[in-house]
Parts: C-alpha cells; structure tokens; sequence
C-alpha cells in the first residue's frame, strides 16, 4: 500500500530532519507544508514535494490534503509550532499552537489519515523532589510553567479529546531538549554552541535538562505512523545532560579551551532580562530568559521507557551528536 506523509513545519529543525529520514525510502510520498514565504534551505534536494500553507488558515490546507488514492495509507506528522521561551506574552504562539492544531485535527479527520501530534515535555506537569516523569493523559495548562508549555498542554488535551469523542486516529509524542545537525534557524542550545565555538561564550550556567538528538527523535516520530497506538502518548528524551557538560564534549570535539566560569543561577536570573534586550537588538534567539532558567533548573528525569518498548525508541552518544553537530556547523559557516 502507498505510504504518505504530510509533515507540517517542515523546514524546521524537527521536521526537515524527519522528511530527510522519510526521504531515504524513496517509495515514500513526502508532502511538505511550508508558510507562504518560507525559505526551502533546509529540504534543498531532498525527495518532497512541497506546499504553501497556513495552519492558522484552513483554507490554505486544502491543497495538500487532496488525496487522490484510495487505498493510500496517509499519516500527517504535525511539527508546526512556535518554540517560545521569552517573558513577553506573544498571542501569536495561541494561534499556531492551539488553533493551528485544531486545524490540522479537523483535516485529519475529513481525510481518514492517523495523526502523530509532536507535543512536548513541557506539556507535562512537573514532579516533585526529581521524581520519574512519565507519560500521562491529564493535560492541565494551569499546572505548567510558560506560555508554550501551556499551549502544548491545552493541545495535547484536545487531541485526546478528539480521539476518545470524534475517533480521531491520533497518539502525541513528547520530544525533550533537541540537539544536531540541520539546524537552518539556529535554535537556542545550537545558538550557545555556536557563540562557544566562536570565543563569544565567555561563562556558562549551572543547571542541564535532558537533551536528546533531533535524528533519533524524529526516528521515533516515524515509527509512532506505523506503531503508535491511537490515544496514546510517548516520551521522547535522552538523559539529563548539564551545559557544562554539554559544552565539555563540545570542547572535546573542537579541540578548544573549557568553560571554566559558572555563573550562579540567582545572578543568572538577575540579568536575564538584560540578556532578552541585547540579543533582541542582535536578532539573535535569546541563551538565556526567565523561562530557559527555569527550565534547566526544573525536573527533567523524563522516562522514555514505554518508546523504547513500543516503538523502538534509542539514542546514540552525546559525542556522536556533538561531532556531527561541529561538522555541520562547520560546513554552514557557522563556527570557525
């Protein structure tokens, strides 16, 4: 039976990686849903056909989800979505996170296609005392810190309304911090990389999260189409990996020198707000904000258990990540 795969937010870090593990069968259709002037860097020569469109337009969807095979077997990867991390409220982040998914579940339903909704770690309350996080069907926005991880909670809990009240085909995955290659927008963990290499990163913070590589996530996104089981919600993350850490690999792989200056997390806190004015004035996406502080010093003991078992689910070595990361980076003309 044919196999097609729409992938919203395509040109994103998480799904250009996903239509590049897609792309590598090449029986594969690949749509891949673009906004109407996105740049298509990140899917240059891949095998996709690309769309124009808007998840907070419904209208605009109506092209790729013309299907003209019976018996083709669709399943639409919803990635689009704005990663937020600032302190300022942004009505824009509501629109595409929440309205943009009822969207895509309404086409989703009219097509008789399965959903795989990329959800978050964030949308999942925290535990006290680093107690195990696993996954759970009780999404409360109310009980999350940040406006995206209560978009992505308030998401998350209607998808699995849909599922149980309409029949929708759809189970969520819960990506944690991503790490890799193929990072076009320069996201923020591949942004502290990137001014490390650079001499720009003169001290770190004390603090980590769980990183996991955005190739092995997008595996397991993959694998959710063909075994994710419909209302159900699997954990994609690594371990709790700190940026000190982190930066040390890095060091390893470049042959540079280590951080040594840590800042503490009260004095970090205390100049976020100053960090936010001075990349917003470099057009830079922000190291560090009220939000991202918070985040590397909250519970992130995520268990990935049920992935591994039912879809599979690995990870490869923070090296690994790291090295192919520097050789993109390098290729880019982003590091030195």
């Amino acid at each position: 039976m044919k196999k097609i795969y729409i992938v919203t937010g395509a040109a994103g870090f998480l799904g250009n990686n996903i239509v590049r593990q897609l792309a590598e069968n090449p029986e594969n259709e690949i749509r891949a849903l673009l906004l109407p002037n996105e740049k298509t860097d990140s899917l240059e020569g891949l095998h996709c056909d690309i769309f124009r469109g808007d998840v907070t337009k419904p209208d605009s969807l109506n092209d790729i989800f013309e299907i003209e095979q019976i018996n083709a077997e669709i399943c639409v990867i919803h990635c689009a979505g704005i990663v937020y991390i600032k302190s300022k409220y942004n009505p824009l982040v509501y629109e595409v996170n929440v309205n943009g998914t009822k969207n895509i579940a309404a086409k989703v339903l009219e097509t008789n296609a399965k959903l795989v909704y990329v959800s978050s770690v964030h949308a999942i309350s925290e535990k006290p005392n680093g107690e195990m996080i696993t996954e759970t069907k009780d999404f409360d926005p109310d009980k999350v810190e940040g406006q995206y991880a209560k978009t992505k909670a308030e998401s998350a809990k209607y998808v699995l309304e849909m599922a149980e009240k309409k029949g929708l085909d759809a189970c969520i995955v819960h990506p944690s911090g991503m790490i890799g290659p193929n990072d076009f927008s320069n996201g923020h963990t591949t942004q502290l990389i990137i001014d490390f290499v650079n001499s720009r990163l003169v001290a770190g913070v004390r603090g980590g999260y769980d990183f996991a590589d955005v190739r092995d996530v997008a595996d397991g996104i993959i694998s959710a189409c063909d075994k994710g089981k419909k209302g159900e919600c699997y954990i994609l993350s690594n371990r709790y990996i700190t940026i000190k850490e982190l930066l040390d690999v890095v060091s390893e792989v470049t042959n540079i020198k280590k951080i040594k200056t840590l800042l503490p997390m009260w004095l970090a806190k205390f100049t976020a707000p100053l960090a936010e004015l001075y990349y917003a004035i470099l057009k830079q996406p922000p190291l560090y904000t009220k939000y991202s502080l918070y985040t590397l010093t909250s519970n992130s003991n995520f268990s990935n258990k049920k992935a591994r078992k039912e879809l599979g689910y690995t990870n490869r070595n923070l090296r690994e990540t790291v090295a192919d990361l520097i050789i993109w980076l390098k290729e880019q003309g982003k590091i030195k």
